[in-house]
C-alpha cells in the first residue's frame, strides 16, 4: 500500500500514439468503472470531517492521481490499495493548493467549500482555462458569499475568509442562473457545516451531484433533494468517517454501448444504473438498436443496422455532452441524415475535423454538426482535443477500415480507467507505441 495515490498510468511516461486496427468484431463482458466525476468531487468532501474516510471503486486515473496530489498538498494522509483509497483529513496544514496541482484539474477547485466550511479561510489559484470551453467560476463565489463569505479574486487567486468570531458560513437561499455541476457541489459541501438552513435553487440534478449529497449524507450531514431543482442543506456542527463506495461511471458506459453498436457487436456490461443511462439509452433505441436489461445492473447490446438521430445537449436529465462526440462517430455510420446541437460547451465540436479525416461526412453551422451517414470510415492519423473527443476517435476507429493512429492520448488517461485493456478483453486490437512525427496530423489540429 502506498502512502499517496501513484500515477496509475506508466504510458504518460514517454510520448505515445495509439494505433487501432479495425473491422473487429467485439464479443464478452465489459466491467464498468467508478464514476470519475463522483470520485473528484467526493475526495474534496473528505475534507469536511477529521476522521479517516474509506472510498471504494475510485477508478485508476491521471485525474485521481492529480486531486490526490492536491489534497496531499493540505497535509491530508492518504493510502490506496486497488480501487480503494483511504483519507484521513484530521490534519490541515494549508489552506492553499499550490498553483502547479491546481492547474492540471479544473476539479481541484471543488475544494474551496470545504476548506472554508471546515477552516473558515480558504486561498484557492484560480484552475485555467479548459480545452471544450469556459467554466468560470463565478457561480461558485456568489454561493459562498451568499452564504456570508467575504471572497475577492487577487493576482489569479480566490481569497475565502469567514469574518467574525463564529467563524461559521450561514444558510442562505441561494438561486443559480445555470444548473452548474461545480457551483451546486461547492455549495453544498459548504453548507454541511453551515449555521441554519440553506436551499439551492436551480441546482444540478446529475447522479454525481446525488452520489456527493448521499457522500455528506452517510458523514452525518443532513441534506433533502439531491437529484431535483431545489436542494435543502441544514448545517450541522461536524461530520464523520464513513466507508463509502462510488456509483459506476455512466459515461464510460455509455461509451461501451457505443462500442458495441459502432461495430455491429453483442456485448453486455455491468455495474451500470440504467436510471442514469436514459437519454444514451433511448436515443439508441430510437436508432434502432436493441439493448437488452439482463439483471437489474447489467445491459447488453444486440447489433443491428443503425439510422441517423437529431441530438440537442443539455444539462441532466438531457443528452449529456459527455457522450455527444462518441454519438457523433456512430452517427456518422448510420444511415441517413443527424443534426448534433451542443448547447453546453461552445469549443467540443473540434472533434469534427479528425472525423473527417476518417472518411466523415460531417459539415459545421455555428454550434451545430450536420451529420451525412456514410458506409466505411477509413483509418488515419488524428489528434485527440479533449477527453470525450479521443474516446469518439477510438470508437470511430474500431469501426474504421485500416489502422487509426491517434496522438494526445494524456486526454484519454484522465477519463477511462483501463479502456484499452477492456476494449482487448472484448477482442479489439490496438497498441500503444512510441510516437512517430511522421505518423502524425498537423499540429494545428492539436488542442494542447
Amino acid at each position: 500500500m502506498e502512502d499517496r495515490p501513484i500515477n496509475l498510468s506508466t504510458n504518460t511516461q514517454v510520448p505515445s500514439v495509439l494505433k487501432v486496427w479495425g473491422e473487429t468484431q467485439l464479443q464478452g463482458h465489459v466491467t464498468v468503472s467508478g464514476a470519475k466525476n463522483s470520485a473528484l468531487a467526493i475526495m474534496a468532501g473528505t475534507l469536511l470531517c477529521g476522521d479517516e474516510c474509506r472510498l471504494r471503486n475510485i477508478p485508476a486515473l491521471v485525474d485521481i492521481n492529480h486531486m490526490g496530489d492536491v489534497l496531499s498538498s493540505l497535509g491530508l494522509k492518504l493510502n490506496r490499495q486497488g480501487d480503494i483509497l483511504d483519507i484521513n483529513a484530521q490534519d490541515i496544514t494549508t489552506s492553499k493548493p499550490p498553483y502547479e496541482l491546481v492547474s492540471r484539474l479544473r476539479a481541484s477547485f471543488f475544494v474551496i467549500g470545504p476548506l472554508l466550511t471546515r477552516l473558515g479561510v480558504a486561498r484557492i489559484p484560480l484552475p485555467g482555462g479548459c480545452a471544450i470551453g469556459e467554466r468560470p467560476v463565478d457561480l461558485h463565489v456568489q454561493g459562498l458569499k451568499a452564504m456570508g463569505a467575504q471572497v475577492r479574486i487577487e493576482h489569479g487567486i480566490v481569497y475565502a475568509d469567514i469574518p467574525g468570531s463564529n467563524n461559521r458560513l450561514q444558510g442562505s437561499n441561494i438561486y443559480l442562473d445555470y444548473p452548474s455541476v461545480g457551483a451546486t457541489e461547492t455549495i453544498l459541501m459548504a453548507a454541511t457545516l453551515a449555521e441554519g438552513e440553506t436551499r439551492i435553487e436551480n441546482a444540478a440534478r446529475e447522479p454525481e451531484v446525488v452520489d456527493l449529497a448521499n457522500f455528506c449524507v452517510a458523514m452525518g450531514a443532513k441534506i433533502q433533494g439531491a437529484g431535483t431543482n431545489t436542494i435543502t442543506i441544514s448545517g450541522v456542527k461536524s461530520l464523520h468517517g464513513v466507508d463509502y463506495s462510488i456509483i459506476p461511471d455512466r459515461i464510460e458506459a455509455g461509451t461501451f454501448l457505443v462500442a458495441g453498436a459502432i461495430t455491429r457487436s453483442e456485448i453486455s456490461l455491468s455495474p451500470v444504473i440504467p436510471e442514469h443511462l436514459t437519454p444514451v439509452i433511448a436515443k439508441l433505441r430510437a436508432m434502432e438498436l436493441n439493448l437488452v436489461t439482463d439483471a437489474p445492473n447489467c445491459l447488453r447490446v444486440i447489433p443491428n443496422s443503425l439510422r441517423g438521430m437529431d441530438i440537442e445537449t443539455l444539462p441532466y436529465p438531457g443528452f449529456p455532452t459527455d457522450m455527444q462526440a462518441q454519438f457523433m462517430a456512430l452517427l456518422a455510420l448510420s444511415e441517413g441524415d443527424s443534426v448534433i446541437t451542443e448547447t453546453v460547451f461552445e469549443n467540443r465540436l473540434r472533434h469534427v475535423a479528425e472525423l473527417k479525416r476518417m472518411g466523415a461526412n460531417i459539415r459545421l453551422k455555428g454550434q451545430q454538426a450536420i451529420i451525412r451517414g456514410v458506409s466505411m470510415l477509413t483509418g488515419a492519423p488524428v489528434a485527440a482535443t479533449d477527453l470525450r473527443a479521443s474516446a469518439a476517435l477510438v470508437l470511430a476507429g474500431l469501426a474504421a477500415k485500416g489502422v487509426t493512429t491517434i496522438q494526445g492520448l494524456r486526454h484519454l488517461d484522465r477519463g477511462y480507467d483501463n479502456l484499452e485493456d477492456k476494449l482487448r478483453q472484448l477482442g479489439a486490437r490496438l497498441e500503444r507505441v512510441p510516437q512517430e512525427e511522421q505518423d502524425l496530423p498537423r499540429d494545428e489540429t492539436i488542442n494542447v
